[in-house]
């Protein structure tokens, strides 16, 4: 699998991810990787709709997608990872898969997060699964998109921290 950009975005396949990043990146497929968006029906349909023409999309579950990589079905397709949290990142990467890079493009504010940027907010849990992809040498970055300026993740929280 030729992974040319893995993305937490909670919005998954949106106006961004469908023109910019996947021109950008030149992806072939887009895989949305989430548990509770794969066992809705409706939602399923809707993201597979989103998805840029020409461009295939598909909603598995975290442990499909461990399969898959496994299996090397699509060992020579160029894909976007699209996830709504890093603990199912933790997840693939705890089982194998190798990301250099992990774009977070946009994590929603609710009650127990903190707000890290006007589109980023975390808990504990984040943090935590953040702190073991740093450990295993993926880059954190954030943006919205490519244009935006590489804000690393790690310096954030540590500032979080110091303040």
């Amino acid at each position: 699998m030729d992974i040319r950009l893995a993305r937490i975005d909670d919005r998954l396949i949106h106006g961004q991810v469908a023109t910019v990043w996947s021109k950008l990146t030149g992806v072939e497929r887009i895989i949305v990787i989430s548990d509770v968006v794969a066992q809705d029906t409706l939602r399923k349909f809707l993201l597979k709709e989103a998805a840029p023409p020409g461009i295939m999309a598909n909603v598995i579950t975290v442990k499909k997608m461990i399969q898959i990589f496994q299996s090397g079905l699509l060992a020579k397709t160029k894909v976007m990872l699209l996830f709504t949290n890093p603990q199912d990142v933790e997840t693939i990467v705890r089982s194998g898969v190798h990301l250099d890079s992990l774009n977070i493009g946009g994590m929603s504010f609710s009650e127990g997060k903190t707000m890290i940027t006007n589109f980023v907010s975390v808990d504990q849990r984040d943090i935590d699964a953040f702190l073991y992809l740093n450990d295993q040498g993926v880059e954190l970055e954030i943006r919205k998109v490519p244009a935006d300026r590489k804000v690393f993740l790690m310096e954030l929280l540590t500032k979080a921290k110091k303040a």
